[in-house]
């Protein structure tokens, strides 16, 4: 049934269930239904403040030009790590052609077992340094014994006398 002096093709007017032999008629319970989600809708946007669609459009804009402060400052940054990288290239490419245009002469040439001794000398020295100042009771004191030993033992000057007091040595060693 319908509302009181309402037609029954308005769109608009609530209709009322209506019931034969205590059964709910169903194409009119889909009707109702059909209606009252309209209304609901046509009453959502109605209760849509005159302000709240300015405001959510402003707000993403300040989003858009946030996330876009962002992508420029992304973009700022990867291009100073492809400059850095062009040149990093430009010099190993020099090295290269310095190697390539200069061949090295055979009694100037150092071996490559001479060349791994001096490190391992440098190593075991730094190692044993090391071994004797670190303690691994806690990650926070491995830390700071870490810190300390790099400050005392890594200084130019005392890994200079590291590297003569090896090359002496091995000098030695081969003569």
């Amino acid at each position: 049934m319908t509302e009181p002096g309402a037609s029954p093709e308005d769109p608009w007017v609530k209709v009322e269930y209506a019931y034969s032999d205590n059964s709910l008629d169903p194409g009119l319970f889909v009707e109702s239904t059909r209606k009252g989600s309209v209304v609901s809708r046509a009453n959502s946007i109605g209760s849509t403040s005159a302000s709240s669609v300015p405001n959510t459009a402003i707000d993403y804009i300040q989003f858009l030009h946030k996330e876009k402060k962002k992508q420029e400052e992304e973009v700022s940054t990867l291009r100073k790590d492809v400059t850095a990288l062009k040149i990093m290239k430009v010099n190993y490419e020099q090295i290269v052609k310095a190697h390539q245009d200069n061949p090295h002469e055979g009694e100037d040439q150092v071996s490559d077992q001479v060349k791994f001794n001096v490190f391992q000398g440098i190593m075991d020295s730094l190692f044993q340094s090391f071994n004797a100042s670190i303690s691994v009771a806690s990650f926070q004191e491995l830390s700071a014994c870490v810190f300390s030993w790099i400050e005392e033992h890594c200084k130019p000057q005392t890994l200079r006398e590291i590297v003569i007091g090896v090359l002496h040595q091995l000098k030695n060693q081969l003569y």
